[in-house]
């Protein structure tokens, strides 16, 4: 179905409920493949959409969840600032909503925060049809429990995104991207220890004995660190960060299961199979391996980190297993949201 306002979302729980019927939210449907099979009968967003207001001064945007993300890039873009989360999308049909819900964040991500950090409040419906707002448009205005920031990456589970308010940052005044040939190990070596000293990195990325690097802020810091650090400047820097984070880059045209990996960034070399391209200076790992989820998670869990099962492959239990108080814990968050379990369920994991 479609609505065109909240209101006709808010009735369109409820109906929800009283006839006990799974709802699947629906926005551009460009992270439909993340994740567990989609389930229930389809409810668009997309018509609930446009940007609310916009502070440039404050670094602030606030917009409704069927809101494309080229428009809202587009508009900060204008004042030279972004989502500096760098949000893949996937399709130029992705919107604020589903990129929220899916709590996905790009390149930049450990070098300025992830998408739950620059979210400051969320108005939302949740699994009753009630209008709920939570946070607000500065960076400081929460007591007790963050519900805004809970809602981020839960894949529609808990509620239906209305609106929401981001923090925006200025674009960068110079960027560079430097490449390196070294070894897996050398690189891991080299980034940890470049981690530990104050440096203007905001990317990596390592594929196939080459590590990219990419410097950002002002032009005197950038040179600075671009001595120190030495490589090659690249001309394509650009295209090649956005072909990772939208995962255009060749790597990701293997066929098999793509494994989205997160270990601490001073875990060694995966003992896996596959191919693989390393971001976040070693944490984040992809891996395209037919090698069984079992034994995956089995490496992983002895490094301290999660795998999710990222794109292809089974999708029944794509999410990393969760500790069994963790578990009940998602499970009392599920009811207390969504206590009819309406709201895309078992989306993330079975019975949630």
């Amino acid at each position: 179905m479609s609505s065109d306002s909240a209101q006709d979302l808010i009735a369109a729980v409820k109906r929800a409920c009283d006839r006990k019927v799974a709802l699947c939210l629906q926005g551009g449907n460009t992270k439909d493949f993340y994740g567990r099979e989609p389930c229930g009968e389809p409810i668009s967003i997309l018509s609930h959409s446009g940007i609310v207001d916009y502070a440039p001064t404050e670094l602030v945007i606030t917009a409704r969840g069927g809101t494309r993300l080229t428009e809202i890039e587009s508009v900060v873009a204008e004042h030279k600032q972004m989502l500096a989360f760098e949000p893949p999308s996937f399709g130029s049909e992705a919107t604020l909503g589903g990129t929220i819900a899916s709590g996905l964040s790009g390149p930049r991500r450990p070098y300025v925060g992830a998408a739950r950090d620059f979210t400051l409040g969320i108005r939302m419906i949740n699994g009753r049809g009630e209008d709920l707002k939570f946070g607000g448009k500065v960076m400081k205005n929460v007591a007790g429990y963050d519900v805004s920031r809970l809602l981020v990456g839960s894949m529609g589970t808990l509620g239906v995104l209305l609106e929401i308010s981001l923090k925006v940052l200025p674009v960068p005044k110079v960027e560079q991207t430097l490449m390196f040939e070294l070894e897996q190990d050398q690189a891991l070596a080299l980034q940890n220890d470049w981690a530990r000293k104050p440096s203007p990195i905001s990317a990596t990325s390592y594929r196939e004995g080459v590590l990219h690097i990419r410097l950002s802020g002002s032009e005197k810091g950038v040179k600075a660190a671009r001595a120190r650090l030495g490589g090659e400047k690249i001309d394509h820097g650009r295209k090649h960060w956005h072909d990772i984070k939208e995962q255009r880059h060749k790597f990701f045209s293997q066929s098999g299961p793509l494994w989205r990996i997160s270990v601490p960034p001073t875990a060694p070399t995966l003992n896996i199979p596959g191919s693989a391209l390393l971001e976040w200076s070693g944490a984040l790992r992809w891996l395209i391996t037919d090698t069984p989820a079992q034994k995956i998670r089995a490496e992983v869990d002895k490094l301290g980190g999660h795998a999710v099962l990222f794109r292809g492959g089974d999708r029944e239990n794509a999410f990393h297993p969760l500790a069994t108080a963790v578990h009940k814990l998602h499970e009392n968050l599920k009811k207390a949201f969504d206590p009819m379990g309406v709201l895309n369920p078992g989306r993330m994991y079975e019975g949630i």
